[in-house]
């Protein structure tokens, strides 16, 4: 029993690796502009890999020299998809433990069973980001599934890993955190809207905005869901205001996330349970905003722009370990495999 606890245990952390990793690479293909690299799905115009276009990639990228279309961005499309296969087959393989072994491991499979559903709809949203020709909405959405799977697994394994007991008392910030969660939520999701609607360097000074707190700004325009890359739902190309209310609200509101959650881990890391993801969560919090601010500065470097996004990956992971922490409010720790378990 021992034995199939400890392989479940692996197999959940490797999966939660690579699931990191994925976020973080995903991040990279949208920022070097080769989500259309292959632009149909799952092959790459039909064939496995781009070896086997070489003919159509070279024909598409001398007509468009500078299109999204060229040998490095199709291999960085595909090698993304590939990536994104092995995971879904490694978390089809807990789902298979968590069923088979579920008496052994003392578990409900309905979380492994869930973060399969969750994969299964990001995939689908990754190939509808090819075919609706990174439509802003399904794009935003291809990110925000990505991270709710890494929220899952991070879940997953957040509840393998032993840690100390928390006192009765820390079970009086379980509400506090989900408000921390939701408005986290809320923030990359404004924050994959700037990215796919390239709006990161609308603003070109900090902390005003073109000179002014509150320049002039088309919300409308800014936030219509059903639109085009680059349009107003008219069709019209999409205008600078509309691009200057979509930087300047995800601007303005991570400073609500940042003075909220900063304050939350700061009272957090009293609970020595949560210490390490409340330290995490400050740490993290600090790098957000000199990546975001670094952005503006150096005009989007690209290093900069992927550490961003993998920063709001380490929030959302570091969000959802003290959510399942806390569950355990006045509880045993929640794991035991044994004296040479290491507690944290």
């Amino acid at each position: 029993m021992e034995r199939i606890k400890a392989r479940y245990r692996k197999l959940v952390f490797f999966t939660w690796f690579l699931t990191l990793d994925l976020i973080m690479f995903g991040a990279f293909v949208r920022l070097t502009d080769s989500g259309l690299g292959c632009p149909d799905w799952p092959g790459c115009y039909g064939s496995v890999t781009p070896l086997g276009a070489m003919g159509d990639i070279h024909e598409a990228s001398q007509a468009m020299p500078f299109g999204p279309v060229t040998l490095s961005k199709a291999w960085i499309e595909m090698i993304h998809r590939y990536v994104g296969s092995i995971l879904g087959m490694l978390i089809i393989g807990i789902v298979y433990m968590a069923w088979r072994y579920r008496r052994e491991l003392g578990r409900s499979p309905a979380l492994a069973v869930v973060t399969l559903v969750a994969v299964c709809v990001q995939g689908a949203f990754g190939a509808w980001t090819v075919t609706h020709k990174l439509m802003p909405a399904v794009v935003t959405a291809h990110l925000v599934f990505g991270l709710s799977v890494l929220a899952l697994m991070t879940w997953l394994s957040a509840r393998e890993r032993p840690h100390l007991a928390l006192s009765e008392g820390a079970a009086r910030w379980k509400p506090w955190v989900a408000v921390g969660f939701g408005l986290l939520l809320v923030q990359v999701t404004l924050g994959g809207w700037v990215s796919t609607n390239y709006a990161a360097l609308a603003c070109m000074d900090f902390p005003m905005c073109h000179g002014q707190w509150v320049p002039e700004m088309d919300f409308h325009g800014g936030y219509s869901v059903i639109r085009g890359l680059g349009e107003l739902p008219s069709g019209e190309m999409i205008s600078q205001p509309a691009l200057t209310a979509i930087h300047w609200v995800h601007r303005n509101f991570a400073f609500v996330v940042f003075a909220y959650l900063g304050t939350l881990a700061w009272r957090l890391r009293a609970e020595p349970g949560l210490r390490g993801p409340a330290t995490l969560m400050l740490a993290l919090l600090a790098a957000q905003l000199l990546t975001g601010l670094t952005t503006i500065f150096f005009q989007w470097p690209l290093l900069i722009a992927v550490l961003h996004n993998g920063g709001a990956a380490g929030l959302t992971l570091a969000a959802v370990v003290l959510m399942v922490r806390l569950s355990t409010a006045g509880r045993s720790p929640v794991a035991d495999y044994g004296p040479n378990s290491v507690r944290v």
